[in-house]
């Protein structure tokens, strides 16, 4: 059954991705000065895996892009319900966001969070700008995997296990 619209434009858009459930991953990267940056990111996907290539978005205005455009890598993070606090600390203020023990230096001096599903690293490959923002293609260089865990999920604007809010 179809309802009739009741939003347009940017309230339909809304209310329709607060509804599709997303998998919860951080990226991270340097400033060119050498400070750690990152963010989550709800829009990780995998692109191809001959070569191995994952996808993210992101806001041109967001804290972390000016460190995303002048880089060449990246690390990315898969979490689960186990790095609930994790997720919390990198949505927050991005001025405390490697403030603490939960990440180390990994490959190329990346910040890499401990105790994740799995981690990745790989070089970025190509920008594509799209009105204020940009999709970045990673080829995925090297990674591990962490322990196995349920998934941590965003929807409806919190975070989420697998039918419960966290």
């Amino acid at each position: 059954m179809t309802t009739a619209p009741d939003a347009t434009g940017f309230d339909a858009f809304a209310q329709a991705f607060r509804r599709h459930a997303a998998g919860v991953a951080v990226i991270t990267a340097r400033t060119p000065d050498g400070r750690p940056v990152g963010f989550t990111a709800t829009s990780l996907a995998s692109l191809a895996a001959v070569p191995p290539l994952a996808t993210f978005n992101m806001a041109r205005t967001a804290s972390s892009w000016p460190a995303i455009e002048q880089t060449d890598r990246v690390a990315i993070h898969m979490l689960g319900q186990e790095d609930f606090a994790v997720a919390k600390i990198m949505a927050g203020d991005n001025a405390h966001r490697f403030d603490g023990d939960h990440w180390e230096p990994g490959p190329h001096d990346l910040p890499i969070l401990r105790n994740v599903t799995a981690w990745m690293v790989g070089t970025i490959v190509a920008r594509t700008f799209v009105a204020e923002n940009v999709m970045i293609a990673v080829q995925i260089d090297e990674g591990a995997l962490g322990e196995p865990d349920e998934p941590l999920l965003y929807h409806e604007r919190a975070f989420r296990a697998l039918g419960a809010e966290l």
